[in-house]
């Protein structure tokens, strides 16, 4: 009877601990941006230049989001779209 006791025991406290450390691990997943996400590429549609999406600039235009290189490219594309 103590076995079984004691085995019960042991799973419970296993099970939590399990379970702390799979939060762990998503919490900081969360934090370092997932594989996708991270270090992902866009494209300068301006001058063509491919740069990190978070070394970008990024900029809303009619609802739509691009990725500049710099602020002139930021302007350059103002202008030829009439924003």
């Amino acid at each position: 009877m103590y076995r079984i006791f004691l085995i019960l025991s042991l799973l419970v406290v296993l099970f939590f601990l399990l379970r702390r450390a799979l939060r762990g691990f998503k919490e900081s997943r969360i934090e370092r941006g997932t594989p996708a996400n991270r270090g992902q590429m866009v494209q300068d549609p301006v001058c063509g230049l491919f740069l990190p999406r978070e070394s970008a600039i990024e900029k809303t235009i009619d609802g739509m989001t691009h990725y500049f290189c710099s602020q002139d490219c930021v302007a350059a594309f103002e202008k030829r779209t009439g924003v």
